[in-house]
């Protein structure tokens, strides 16, 4: 392991020298040193500042100037010193609830009057207190027996959204020339629309099951866990010729874990705790295009 870190601040606004002054102190309490790498830069959107500590911060450690840098609307990232942002090609990352504002499942169970239910189990499994996801799939997937196809189509056009940045992302992304990979534990409906809206290179979710125009509970094939999502990570930089610390991930739940760990850089956006305190860099105030300058 490194003995020490590249940090990174970035916020909507310019970041305040009470709170450059407050990581330092705190820093200085854990014996680590941080010391300025250049100039506080702005790109119109966001601003950044920069710092190298003298040794590599452990959880704990990362959590507390996390939480000073909250108080200022500011976030933290933590990334490797020997990383090289230039020699990132692939990014990867989850839908629901990092890319797009909603959880899919939810909305469509909202037609048959069990979203809560269904979100219950939603929540409990992004959290990390279900552990086979596949199983959590199959449970709220049964739930929509009966739901018209026409629901998805709803969901779609009245429920979804980008989340603030994912547009900007997707398009410096590909102007780059990135390798963009979308994959789901949602569903191929919503993925294949999001590949033709956004420009992503390979999208790869699961296939509700429609018979007569109405959905029957059941999921088709085999179900994209969080297994399957870093092995489809795993094929697109095999194919690339490159491994996965040369890909930047996203995502906001437990299953998205197994895929963030070991690449580049991964980034938790608005994401449970669990997942906050194991990822590089954690976004809940700026934008998803925000993680084109990490590797700017």
């Amino acid at each position: 392991m490194l003995n020490h870190q590249t940090l990174v601040a970035l916020s909507r606004d310019p970041i305040s020298e009470k709170l450059v002054f407050e990581l330092k102190d705190r820093a200085l309490q854990f014996g680590v040193s941080l010391h300025s790498v250049g100039n506080q830069t702005a790109n119109g959107s966001y601003h950044l500042e920069r710092w190298s500590s003298n040794q590599h911060l452990d959880i704990a450690q990362r959590e507390s100037l996390r939480s000073i840098a909250t108080g200022y609307k500011t976030d933290l990232c933590f990334l490797r010193s020997d990383l090289i942002p230039q020699d990132i090609c692939v990014l990867a990352m989850d839908m629901d609830s990092t890319l797009i504002n909603i959880e899919c499942i939810d909305e469509i169970a909202d037609f048959t009057g069990k979203k809560s239910a269904v979100a219950e189990i939603t929540e409990a499994t992004m959290r990390g207190e279900i552990k086979d996801f596949k199983e959590s799939l199959r449970r709220r997937v049964a739930l929509l027996e009966g739901v018209h196809a026409d629901a998805l189509e709803s969901v779609y056009r009245e429920r979804l959204k980008p989340n603030p940045g994912a547009i900007e992302l997707l398009a410096g992304a590909n102007q780059r020339g990135l390798y963009t990979l979308l994959v789901s534990g949602g569903f191929t409906f919503f993925t294949e629309k999001l590949h033709q809206q956004l420009g992503f290179k390979q999208t790869q979710a699961n296939t509700l099951e429609i018979i007569d125009g109405k959905l029957t509970g059941r999921v088709l094939g085999n179900i994209v866990d969080g297994s399957a999502k870093a092995a489809y990570l795993d094929e697109a930089c095999r194919v690339l010729g490159c491994t996965k610390a040369r890909a930047i991930t996203m995502g906001d739940g437990a299953n998205d874990l197994i895929m963030m760990n070991g690449s580049g850089i991964s980034v938790a956006y608005q994401a449970k705790p669990v997942v906050k305190e194991k990822a590089d860099a954690a976004f809940d105030h700026v934008g998803l295009d925000a993680a084109l300058l990490l590797i700017a």
